[in-house]
């Protein structure tokens, strides 16, 4: 499942109020409360939701033209289409 989705009636806690949506963390859909979150916020609802990272993983968002950006846990990512995160070990050389 790769898509994003709205689920009425969820309230999040990440501060900017509304629905919930569903974003993609290691090819694995993973539900965050609000449209607003950190990079610790979504790492930790991807662990919450089963998917294989640790807290201290690095997250990347992966670009449209097939690059990424790091996110740091303090940094507020906000919510918009097809969002898709890579979470990898902080020692992976790849």
């Amino acid at each position: 499942m790769n898509r994003e989705e709205k689920v009425p009636g969820e309230q999040g806690h990440g501060g900017g109020g509304g629905e919930a949506i569903t974003v993609t963390v290691n090819e694995q859909a993973v539900t965050l409360p609000d449209r607003t979150e950190t990079g610790a916020q979504i790492k930790s609802a991807a662990i919450a939701q089963g998917v294989a990272i640790q807290a201290n993983f690095v997250l990347q968002e992966e670009l449209p033209n097939g690059t990424s950006k790091v996110i740091g846990d303090n940094d507020p990512v906000h919510w918009r289409a097809h969002l898709r995160f890579t979470a990898i070990a902080p020692d992976d050389n790849s």
